[in-house]
């Protein structure tokens, strides 16, 4: 492998000033997510950390669906790891990285599920193969062979040839952010940070942190 603790690279392509940043940190985030929509092919694709049980921490990439005043909303199988977590311990992170514009945002609060309506919904707008997916995979279990996966293919493609239901163990969460932290790289490491906490009396107070 070649050597990596001599490689460098000095972030100079924004700034944070305070006065130009929003009052509301989810409208902050839409406006940096517009910004990264040009820029990337994903850039709704963070990482998830949750904690199960034994306090051990656990982290996965997954795709953001929607943003609102609630929340930030992805969708995956009740029945995962994360699931799990989820069920044990409602308490989880959320980071986004976007190299290209050496920015970040990391987001920390309360997760629940969305109302089955709404997962109802999502999952109709999926493609064919993929609704067939969320059926066939025990996401997260032991499988013996990649065979397995393609015989639950097969077999719910057979069942639900037309119309596909959303699995009872399928759905969205909805992350109610309590903490959401902007992060512009600077020159020598000098990085901006604005940390955004949600106060039930002042509403949001923002802060800037030392890099």
């Amino acid at each position: 492998m070649k050597s990596i603790n001599k490689r460098r690279i000095d972030y100079s392509k924004g700034l944070i000033e305070e006065d130009n940043l929003l009052a509301n940190p989810i409208e902050t985030f839409k406006q940096w997510m517009s910004s990264a929509l040009t820029h990337f092919a994903e850039p709704n694709a963070f990482v998830l950390s949750t904690v199960n049980v034994h306090n051990e921490p656990s982290s996965r990439v997954l795709l953001l669906r929607d943003v609102t005043e609630s929340g930030f909303v992805f969708y995956t199988n009740y029945l995962s790891q994360k699931g799990q977590d989820i069920a044990q311990n409602p308490k989880v992170s959320m980071n986004f990285f976007w190299p290209k514009l050496e920015q970040q945002i990391r987001i920390n609060g309360n997760i629940e599920k969305v109302p089955d309506t709404i997962s109802d919904t999502y999952f109709q707008s999926r493609p064919y193969e993929s609704r067939i997916g969320a059926w066939s995979s025990p996401q997260s279990q032991p499988i013996e062979s990649r065979q397995i996966l393609d015989d639950n293919v097969s077999h719910f493609t057979e069942k639900f040839s037309e119309n596909v239901p959303r699995p009872p163990h399928w759905g969205g969460y909805i992350v109610s952010a309590q903490q959401i932290e902007f992060w512009q790289g600077r020159s020598n490491r000098l990085h901006d940070r604005i940390l955004y906490e949600k106060n039930d009396e002042a509403g949001w107070v923002k802060n800037r942190l030392a890099p």
